[in-house]
């Protein structure tokens, strides 16, 4: 390859770029890692706080565990120390970081020992880690501790190893996000020596750690796991480093593992599992759970249980997915395809004898179908330590009593029956009423119903009907196979029937779910207002959770509840809090989050593809969310989301359009007073000029002509601005139209009066009906309007005369203004009455301002009138502009029938 094609080839990765442009608006985070308590990580960390200070940098300490460490508590002299917040919790006053103190004082570097450390359920998060995120996040360097067992992926290891579990656990997204990882190491035979001289513990607590927990074994095997991981985290800093620099090496580039998890113990482990794996070869991974389309999700139990290992995965970096599917190895193997997964991870259980040759194990299975993909399979066969084992309550299933009354039931009637008709005839497939026995059960109550009834039906079939009759033997051997025939014949019939029962339920739940989410999008896209999406979503919530809503949405700096139900609810002081956090940070919080988990209410931002548009907050009771609920909220919540985006685009929409109707006015008005401003100026102006320099010599025909058209353009200029004002009272809405009685045919002779006055060569035809009655309007509105018309025809009227005629039709008086020129193109007639539309050819008269046929409108509107344009108006030619008003008399009839 050429070396300039190489060099095109070999471009910074921008997945990397972008990470790295990320980390420059953040703190700094440093982890000193130990391998167990006592190593010096503490120390180290202050000796690095100190020489940090020693080069001026503005450090100060957050908070410091010295365990009574002499030498740990010396270091802490001559540095900044943070007063710790004062907490009361259980009748004690406890001391704990004071993160706002630290956000407040916003030093270069803060010291915050103990990651891992669980905070008071007052604080804002539980976690430490979690107020370390804060600050770097906040800009903050931050230099802090933690020992290997915390991490979440080793926790089950570590349980193994040491034989206690591990309380406190931090996820490993922490360590991995880290800036920088430094090993703090001492090898086991020199901190069980330190342990023994009571530099790690007091002497008490030292002689019982170093027979419980500090034992060479298992601090071998925990400096092993913190050695290991230190490498691992190098090795990513490394690839980082050469993706960011376009510097080829040998890392693998498209390893990605999908995991297979369900509702029981071993999944944790297998997640666990898959952590490290992924961890140790930087792939992505993907947690995915597969359910059968006719299970019943009301199983809490194990829905928590799969929801507890979802929230794992996530906390350990994985994405997770549910599937419904039936069959397991195919919907795996799908997936696996459109991930393009390299390695699968999936638990296996040691089948019983029996079971392995009934059939083969989903492991064995997906073994057997995946080609040119790993298959990694994480067994349960090692010791769970004691204090790990979970107490399990034996209960018998949900609904077992009922099931076994029912299959008692049917199986009962079925040998009534069977006795009674076998009393008047006899019938060689009386087994066929257990068989119907069966079904019902099945129907009614289940599979553990068609199993009883199964049982039953055999006893009963075999005791009343089958020789001898009245024992439970059987003679003949025929009889036997046909036993066993039936109740194969019953298993297969009962189990048939209970997962057609099973599906149809699991259908209509869906179906319910279904329609109710549909109901509320139908009710959404009928719906531009803000305020009706929000109450109409807290109720649907309402409904849906059986919980309290409420909606918050953003006005400027500051978030105020908009919509809750019931309608009385009110948040306090960490309810807003929780739900300002949620809006900035766009995640949850609340009840049942990191942050701020005391509040009642759990708060969701409202997402749309534009960003956040509001909080959704909801009561969270003591039990959680079913899995059920869970995709309803979220359904509800993203329509929410676009209906509430929708109705505020549609509302800066139509602020855009009023704006660029104001541009366009304000450019047409600066069009039209450049041009009608500016024409009869110049005419006026240089007609003032010839006056004083020539007047003298001038003939008094030429100086009348100057002074008639500075009187004319005066005129103009008079009408020009006339307009400008009326258009201004329009705009303002001030025009107060005036209900006085008026003499249409006095208006229209003034109006004429004043027309001939400005256009002396045009020449204008009246025809007024005899019969003509009063009208209820403002005369002087009326006269301008007709003014504006007889002068818009004038302008494009051309030689003809321009005609207005005045009648009664009905109960309204139409007054009508034609003229014969060009006319007004189709396309046109619309648009007339709009302001400063200007459009035709004005027969060589000027063009106008654009404004008198607008004005003419919202007059004629005032008074109560309509007006309407024609074009063509006579002969395929013209133009003619008529109004109508309410006649005098049909209005007094009105007043007196009211």
């Amino acid at each position: 390859m050429p070396e300039n094609d190489r060099d095109l080839t070999r471009r910074p990765d921008p997945d990397a770029l972008l990470a790295l442009a990320e980390k420059g608006s953040r703190g700094k985070l440093t982890v000193f890692l130990g391998a167990a308590p006592g190593v010096g990580k503490t120390y180290a960390m202050l000796t690095r706080a100190r020489r940090l200070k020693e080069e001026g940098v503005d450090i100060v300490i957050g908070l410091v565990e010295t365990h009574g460490r002499s030498e740990t508590a010396a270091l802490l002299q001559g540095l900044e120390v943070l007063p710790r917040r004062e907490v009361s919790h259980g009748g004690r006053t406890l001391h704990e970081f004071d993160l706002d103190a630290a956000l407040a004082r916003r030093p270069r570097v803060i010291v915050v020992d103990e990651l891992a450390h669980t905070n008071i359920g007052e604080s804002r998060h539980p976690k430490r880690y979690q107020d370390i995120e804060e600050l770097v996040d906040a800009g903050i360097d931050v230099l802090t501790a933690v020992n290997i067992q915390h991490l979440e992926s080793l926790s089950d290891v570590v349980a193994q190893i040491a034989g206690v579990p591990v309380r406190e656990r931090i996820p490993d997204t922490v360590l991995s996000r880290a800036d920088d990882v430094l090993l703090v190491d001492l090898p086991p035979t020199e901190l069980i020596e330190r342990l023994k001289e009571g530099k790690v513990y007091l002497p008490e607590n030292a002689r019982r750690a170093v027979d419980r927990f500090f034992r060479l074994g298992n601090l071998t095997a925990l400096r092993e796991l913190a050695l290991r991981r230190t490498a691992d985290r190098v090795d990513d800093q490394m690839v980082d480093y050469l993706k960011q620099n376009a510097i080829e090496g040998p890392w693998a580039a498209g390893e990605r593992l999908l995991v297979c998890v369900g509702p029981d113990r071993l999944s944790e482990k297998v997640v666990r599992t898959a952590s490290r794996l992924a961890s140790g070869l930087n792939a992505d991974w993907i947690v995915v759970s597969i359910e059968r389309a006719d299970r019943d999700s009301a199983d809490s139990q194990a829905m928590r249980q799969l929801d507890e290992t979802f929230r794992l995965a996530e906390q350990l970096g994985a994405e997770t997915r549910r599937v419904v599917g039936s069959d397991f190895v195919e919907e795996i193997l799908k997936l696996a395809r459109r991930e393009h997964a390299t390695q699968i991870v999936i638990g296996t259980r040691r089948q019983r004898f029996p079971l392995r040759l009934l059939r083969r194990s989903l492991p064995d299975a997906l073994a057997e179908r995946a080609s040119g993909v790993g298959v990694h399979l994480v067994t349960d066969s090692g010791e769970t330590p004691a204090a790990l084992k979970p107490v399990r309550k034996r209960a018998l299933p949900k609904g077992f009593g009922r099931a076994l009354a029912i299959a008692a039931g049917t199986v009962i009637s079925a040998t009534v029956l069977g006795v009674l008709i076998e009393s008047f005839i006899i019938l060689q497939n009386i087994s066929l009423l257990y068989l119907l026995a069966v079904l019902a059960s099945a129907t009614l109550a289940g599979y553990v119903a068609a199993i009883a009834a199964a049982l039953f039906s055999v006893l009963a079939y075999n005791f009343f009907f089958i020789e001898p009759v009245g024992t439970f033997t059987v003679a003949e051997p025929h009889e036997v196979f046909a036993l066993f025939v039936f109740l194969a014949a019953a298993f297969l019939a009962g189990g048939l029937a209970s997962r057609i029962r099973e599906q149809a339920k699991a259908a209509r739940r869906r179906a319910t779910a279904t329609q109710a989410l549909y109901d509320f999008s139908r009710k959404l896209s009928g719906t531009a207002d803000v305020d009706d999406v929000l109450w109409a979503t807290v109720t649907q919530i309402q409904a849906t959770l059986r919980r309290n809503a409420v909606l918050l949405l953003p006005e400027g700096e500051d978030l105020v509840l908009k919509a809750a139900w019931p309608p009385d609810t009110e948040l306090g002081v960490s309810d807003m809090t929780a739900a300002r956090w949620s809006l900035e940070k766009k995640e949850p919080a609340g009840s049942d989050t990191d942050t701020l988990p005391t509040s009642p209410f759990q708060f969701r931002p409202l997402t749309s593809p534009h960003g956040v548009v509001g909080v959704c907050g909801f009561v969270q009771n003591a039990k959680p969310l079913e899995i059920n609920e869970e995709r309803a909220l979220a359904a509800i919540l993203d329509q929410t989301a676009i209906a509430v985006d929708r109705a505020r685009l549609s509302r800066e929409s139509l602020q855009q359009a009023a704006q660029l109707e104001g541009d366009k006015f304000r450019a047409a008005l600066l069009s039209s007073l450049s041009h009608d401003l500016r024409t009869p100026l110049a005419t006026i102006t240089g007609a003032v000029t010839s006056l004083r320099e020539l007047g003298a010599r001038m003939t008094a025909e030429s100086r009348d002509d100057l002074l008639k058209s500075i009187e004319e353009e005066s005129d103009r200029l008079m009408r020009f601005v006339a307009n400008l004002l009326d258009m201004t009272r329009i705009e303002a809405g001030a025009i107060n139209a005036k209900r006085d009685w008026v003499d249409v045919a006095d208006v229209i002779r003034s109006a004429l009066e004043r027309a001939r006055k400005y256009f002396p060569d045009r020449e204008f035809e009246t025809s007024i009906a005899a019969d003509l009655p009063l009208m209820r309007g403002d005369s002087v509105l009326l006269g301008q309007v007709l003014f504006n018309l007889l002068d818009n025809a004038n302008r494009f009227g051309g030689e003809e005369p321009v005609s207005i005629y005045a009648r009664k039709e009905g109960d309204e008086v139409v007054l009508s203004v034609t003229d014969l020129g060009r006319g007004i193109a189709p396309a046109d007639l619309e648009h007339v009455f709009e302001k400063f539309f200007r459009k035709g050819k004005p027969d060589g008269r000027s063009l106008g301002t654009g404004l008198g046929l607008s004005i003419a409108k919202a007059f004629v509107e005032a008074m109560g009138g309509q007006i309407k344009a024609e074009s063509p108006a006579v002969k395929r030619r013209g133009t003619r502009i008529s109004m109508r008003f309410p006649a005098a008399e049909a209005d007094l009839s009105e007043k007196e029938r009211g």
